[in-house]
């Protein structure tokens, strides 16, 4: 299945032609028409993921489930680098997280 068939289906679903989720997702004038010719740019496709409520992997077909999936992280494992925002989280954080999580 294309990209723009996978949109098809999905706006049909949710009750919308093609030219209204364009115009929900705030794109150009017959933007995701222009799909079956030409990849979309990651943020117009990022763009239609959200008003369609699934994840761009589902719109491309890398995977079947529609919504992205979610990691468990244990906090109290040092291995692993926090980000938040696209900044690192330092220790300082980290450890102000915990204690209120802990409602310490």
């Amino acid at each position: 299945m294309t990209l723009l068939e996978r949109i098809k289906i999905l706006a049909k679903s949710r009750g919308y032609s093609l030219s209204t989720l364009n115009d929900k997702a705030g794109l150009g004038k017959n933007t995701i028409y222009s799909w079956k010719h030409k990849d979309p740019s990651v943020e117009n496709l990022q763009k239609v993921a959200e008003v369609l409520h699934v994840s761009t992997d589902y719109l491309l077909g890398i995977t079947d489930s529609q919504t992205e999936s979610k990691k468990s992280v244990d906090l109290n494992d040092d291995t692993n680098y926090y980000t938040f925002e696209g900044r690192h989280v330092s220790k300082e954080d980290m450890d102000l997280f915990k204690r209120l999580m802990r409602g310490k």
